[in-house]
């Protein structure tokens, strides 16, 4: 397996931006730009497993890395609609660059919320300055998350210190971080909160076993804790969070939501390049309509049409969900949290319906020549497939269809 970007760094990356000069035009303008280098060579990095690693840092060198960065603390302060629109782009050139980011702008969030004062100063700076924050959140050894969970013990020799054990998985952004937020419990049983841990502290080990069918690059592998030393001002509360009414978890679950748009979106995009130049039309066509071109066979216009509807569809909803996201942030009640997640669970459940249309029904329109291994156009749906399985889909349908009987508010956690 290799490591190496299919790119130097100055062959991808922009200029440095400084994040506070960044407008939600300039934001959106840097994304789209971005994502055309994206695509060039995702194809190449999803065959051989490439980690993108210089594209990484060109989110970074481009300032997206710290829009929600508020501005007291060096960032443009822009919203979740932005944001989400930037991720979607990103998306439509790479899902896996545009998902390595996801629990860093989730811890960005969390660390807003309840950081102190000089975490902030010292924690958002570090974004800032362009460097990343990976996740250590899904306990391995267990089901349940309080058996044999990640945990903060008191240091023995540094008192108000912390000691952290453990080992988390599906560990998406850690390989590539500076730092690596770890959901831990303190000690046996304790309250949730976020240990702070540099990503190459003694006692951290970040492996690369990530073996997905697809969101190949990702990088989401295993974090192993042995005897991390954590000062004590290196340490949030997270379940604090969740003891009012919150948009942590719709913020979240809207980025992941335009990733499956981008995903969407860019699987229309490489079956219209596919059929106005690759395909051959079907003999009914040319019989019946005398056309020489498949992407005139009024079957495959039909078709993709019936995506297209679905994929704007899905856009609509995620722009909508932002929007959503955003009030709430502004004018934070239980009313306006219930309907950020209601309008996100709606974006969530329309774009992975979306993206697994699209994905597959690329073939449909393309014809067998698209179906060849080297053109790893299945690499959409793959990365459709499994990306849409991180919360199911159902379950947001499901909530929606109970608010819609009798006014039955979502449920308030991370997960919506």
């Amino acid at each position: 397996m290799s490591l190496t970007s299919i790119a130097p760094v100055d062959a991808v990356a922009p200029a440095y931006v400084d994040p506070a000069t960044h407008t939600a035009d300039s934001a959106i303008a840097a994304a789209a730009d971005l994502a055309v280098r994206l695509a060039e060579g995702s194809a190449r990095r999803d065959q051989e497993r490439i980690l993108p690693v210089a594209e990484v840092d060109a989110l970074s060198a481009a300032g997206l890395l710290a829009l929600t960065v508020p501005v007291e603390h060096g960032g443009p302060g822009l919203g979740a609609t932005v944001l989400a629109e930037v991720v979607r782009l990103l998306a439509t050139g790479d899902p896996n660059v545009a998902q390595i980011p996801h629990s860093h702008f989730v811890y960005v969030n969390a660390l807003v919320e309840q950081g102190t004062e000089e975490q902030k100063r010292f924690l958002l700076g570090e974004v800032v300055a362009g460097k990343r924050f990976g996740n250590a959140q899904s306990e391995v050894r267990s089901k349940h998350v309080r058996d044999h969970a990640t945990t903060l013990r008191p240091d023995p020799e540094r008192p108000g210190d912390w000691v952290l054990d453990g080992e988390k998985g599906y560990a998406t952004g850690a390989y590539l971080a500076h730092w690596i937020p770890v959901l831990a419990h303190l000690d046996e049983g304790g309250p949730l909160a976020v240990a702070w841990v540099g990503r190459h502290a003694e006692g951290v080990t970040v492996i690369d076993d990530w073996d997905g069918l697809g969101q190949r690059t990702t990088a989401s592998g295993t974090v192993r804790l042995e005897d991390v030393r954590v000062a004590a001002d290196r340490v949030t509360p997270y379940h604090l969070t969740f003891e009012r009414p919150q948009a942590y978890g719709s913020f979240a679950q809207l980025l992941h939501a335009a990733i499956d748009a981008g995903i969407a979106r860019a699987a229309i995009r490489d079956a219209a390049a596919f059929v106005t130049t690759r395909s051959r039309p079907y003999p009914d066509a040319l019989a019946l309509y005398d056309t020489d071109s498949a992407a005139d066979d009024p079957l495959v216009v039909q078709a993709f049409g019936e995506v297209e509807l679905q994929v704007r569809g899905a856009e609509a909803l995620l722009a909508e969900a932002g929007r959503a996201v955003d009030r709430a942030r502004a004018d934070l009640t239980a009313e306006t949290a219930a309907e950020a997640s209601l309008a996100v669970s709606a974006a969530r459940a329309a774009t992975t319906a979306a993206s697994l249309e699209a994905a597959s029904r690329l073939f449909e329109v393309a014809g067998t020549r698209s179906a060849l291994r080297t053109l790893d156009l299945d690499r959409h749906w793959r990365n459709a497939r499994t990306h849409t399985l991180h919360d199911p889909a159902a379950w947001k349908v499901h909530h929606l269809g109970r608010h819609a009987i009798d006014g039955t508010p979502p449920p308030n956690h991370g997960q919506i």
